[in-house]
């Protein structure tokens, strides 16, 4: 895959720090037991008893993958159609219109609680688990030690994230055997690290536990929480998609770039409908694929569902599900692309197509990984198209001819 100048000129000096990294790894490895114990004097000065790390530590062991996947340096940036496309697809808003019928009252009790809406928590619950069917396998516990115990230069980081998982293990609200996650940490039904779970997890349910894994009042509850914290404003939206008048200086355009309602106005930009421009206090201008794309007019509430990941991408994939869930439309103006964003029912027919193909790429699921690009890349090849990799509806469309 072409790299881009920065990478192409850092390829060499990076084997000597690879060498050193694996060093450190095979060391870090070999002192894992020790490390644990020191781990111990520390969980046992933040009130976590000797008892209580043995139980909750007892047959980990140093995890080989978890370094990995920290250290993976992906290659292939996805493009902000792709991404959207694969996180707000029409079967992520049927999911999620049954997910809210399923469990209205506790979406309701959160958003009468803490004043956000019920639609907009129900898309935090869909991008970052799928609505609770994706919730992560890597044991916590192992997975925080291992990065705790590293070279990693976040393992000061990663041993706060571990002193509070074993408080939370200590204090009994969710069971060892159910604190699966990421590699990184993050777990449950909204995807919490565990400090983030210490500070604002909140037990709505009423059962005498925090359960953000198994409790979907609790887990709801905790990103409406979350999201009330970080000064969500009830009654106000995040925003909405724009039309920007020709010539717009993109220079002008950003998350943090608030001005009054009235600056844009009298810059000519205008609903996508063409009405004009209405908000509370200053918004600013989103243009996440430069003046040719989609446009959005954000406010503060953006910046509250943004800190929940401290990404545009991700915070506007919310919104605009947000928006789906409500029954409105989504993005209207075109992505400045000729080869058009895959939906994840497409991605599943692409990788079968592939499959039936001979090519290796795993279970046929959706989740384009290192395997599927490289097969597009071998059909691409093959048809004297671009190499790309990537999973578009012009590869997708050689396949199905």
């Amino acid at each position: 895959m072409q790299r881009s100048p920065r990478q192409r000129s850092s390829r060499r000096p990076i084997l000597p720090w690879i060498a050193v990294a694996c060093l450190a790894t095979t060391g870090a490895r070999a002192d894992f037991q020790s490390c644990l114990a020191g781990l111990q004097q520390q969980a046992a000065a933040q009130g976590v008893s000797a008892q209580a790390f043995r139980s909750a530590t007892d047959g980990i062991a140093f995890d080989d993958k978890v370094i990995e996947l920290s250290q993976a340096q992906p290659e292939f940036k996805t493009p902000i159609w792709d991404y959207m496309a694969a996180l707000v697809d029409d079967e992520r808003v049927d999911d999620g219109k049954a997910a809210m019928r399923q469990h209205g009252a506790a979406l309701a009790q959160a958003e009468a609680r803490y004043g956000v809406d019920r639609f907009t928590i129900a898309a935090v619950w869909g991008v970052e688990s799928n609505f609770g069917k994706n919730l992560g396998k890597m044991p916590l516990v192992q997975s925080l030690a291992t990065l705790a115990c590293s070279g990693n230069r976040r393992r000061d980081f990663f041993r706060g994230e571990l002193m509070a998982t074993l408080k939370i293990i200590a204090h009994g609200d969710i069971e060892p055997a159910r604190l699966n996650g990421s590699w990184a940490g993050a777990f449950g039904q909204t995807q919490f690290m565990p400090t983030t779970y210490q500070r604002l997890a909140v037990d709505l349910d009423g059962d005498g536990r925090r359960d953000v894994v198994d409790s979907v009042p609790d887990a709801v509850g905790s990103t409406a929480n979350f999201l009330h914290v970080a000064k969500w404003s009830n009654g106000q939206g995040w925003g909405y998609e724009v039309k920007l008048p020709a010539g717009f200086n993109a220079g002008a355009a950003g998350r943090k770039n608030k001005k009054p309602v009235g600056h844009w106005a009298a810059l000519g930009v205008k609903r996508v409908d063409g009405r004009p421009l209405s908000a509370e206090g200053p918004v600013g201008i989103m243009i996440p694929a430069g003046v040719e794309g989609p446009a959005f007019l954000v406010t503060k509430n953006f910046d509250a569902i943004y800190s929940y990941n401290a990404a545009e991408s991700y915070g506007l994939a919310i919104a605009v599900l947000s928006d789906r869930l409500r029954g409105r439309a989504g993005i209207q103006a075109e992505w400045p692309t000729d080869d058009p964003p895959l939906s994840r029912a497409e991605r599943r027919d692409l990788q079968a197509r592939l499959t039936a193909r001979g090519y290796d790429v795993g279970e046929p699921d959706g989740k384009v990984g290192a395997k599927t690009r490289d097969a597009i890349k071998e059909v691409e090849r093959s048809l004297g198209m671009p190499q790309t990799g990537r999973p578009g509806a012009k590869v997708l469309e050689a396949l199905r001819r």
